[in-house]
């Protein structure tokens, strides 16, 4: 069979996929050549040895070649069965039970795996002083080394082997989208129901990334307020060792013609003339909810007067059988100008 994969992974025949990446990704931290400048040529030996196998033990097609005819059905020296094969390929039949495939392996780079796994050419940013046995070195400024210190086993975590393979197992979090959601005070009143459409990348098992329209329900509940934020997790689009955003909508209020809010309060500003202020007035409402209200008021209505009407308010959040209260104000309009008749008669009436 030659050279035994499964072996240099430490792994048995039966492994699973995250049993040869938890192999992959312990032995490339320890034998990556940046890791080993004072023994690079052979670690530089081990970790290529390391990139192949696990090439080829986590692709079931070439995973399959292997275990039937070894590295050299692999390297093409297995002929296909019946006439030879003049392109010098091996044979496999497919999973799938569908026939024969033709099937040729070209080992990719090891710096190439890496930077695919780990998402980055390099951890180690240059330790040793040497160049990075890493074409296309550390995708983080000034290195790896830049930011955690020269020691960055030691300093960054504390010393362990694994340091490196932590971080490694951490991607990163894209940041949240964020959208305004504006919403009407009757939306908000009663509670609703809005879909959203998007439009998001993912990537696919072929690592071919695709776009895809998605519908998202935001259930509304009555008594939400501005600023109130809904988040679908992982909406946003997906991207190779990156956790897709999360999508935020935050709730937005709509100016309405008749009522303002104050937390669980609704206002409403009346404007009436002197004479209604004084002689008594009736208010008539339409309600968020489209009830008709009628409110008489007998007191006297000076500046700054306020009518409370209770439970006629927002429902409160977390009770909506609660409710706020409905404020009425007047903005009561004075005459500009009184005639000597009129100045009197008024006299005569307060003065009784």
């Amino acid at each position: 069979m030659g050279v035994d994969y499964y072996k240099i992974l430490s792994v048995d025949r039966n492994a699973k996929d995250d049993d040869l990446k938890k192999a992959y990704r312990k032995l490339a931290m320890r034998w990556h050549p940046d890791k080993n400048p004072n023994n690079k040529k052979d670690a530089e030996a081990k970790f290529k040895q390391i990139s192949e196998a696990y090439e080829v033990l986590s692709d079931p097609q070439k995973r399959a070649v292997y275990d039937q005819y070894g590295e050299d059905g692999l390297k093409g020296q297995v002929p296909s069965p019946g006439a030879g094969d003049p392109g010098g390929g091996s044979t496999f039949f497919s999973a799938a039970g569908n026939g024969p495939a033709s099937f040729s392996f070209n080992p990719r780079s090891a710096d190439d795996i890496f930077a695919e796994f780990f998402g980055y050419s390099s951890p180690f940013g240059g330790m040793g002083g040497g160049a990075s046995g890493v074409r296309g070195g550390s995708r983080f400024p000034g290195g790896m080394d830049g930011m955690f210190g020269n020691d960055f086993f030691g300093s960054a975590f504390g010393g362990g082997r694994e340091g490196a393979s932590m971080y490694a197992q951490q991607p990163r979090k894209a940041a949240p989208i964020e959208n305004r959601l504006p919403c009407s005070l009757e939306d908000l009143f009663k509670g609703t129901a809005k879909k959203m459409k998007i439009s998001r990348e993912i990537v696919e098992a072929s690592r071919k990334t695709m776009t895809v329209e998605e519908i998202l329900t935001i259930n509304i509940k009555p008594g939400w307020k501005k600023g109130t934020k809904i988040t679908f997790p992982e909406k946003g689009n997906e991207a190779p060792y990156v956790i897709p955003a999360d999508i935020v909508f935050i709730i937005d209020e709509k100016p309405h013609d008749v009522f303002t809010r104050e937390g669980n309060d609704l206002i409403v500003t009346l404007k009436i003339s002197l004479v209604e202020a004084l002689t008594g007035y009736t208010v008539h409402l339409t309600t968020l909810d489209g009830r008709s209200l009628t409110i008489p008021i007998n007191s006297i209505i000076h500046p700054g007067y306020e009518e409370v009407v209770h439970r006629e308010g927002m429902p409160v959040p977390k009770d909506p059988s609660r409710k706020g209260n409905l404020r009425i104000k007047f903005n009561i309009k004075f005459p500009t100008r009184l005639t000597h008749e009129q100045k009197a008669g008024i006299k005569r009436l307060l003065a009784q």
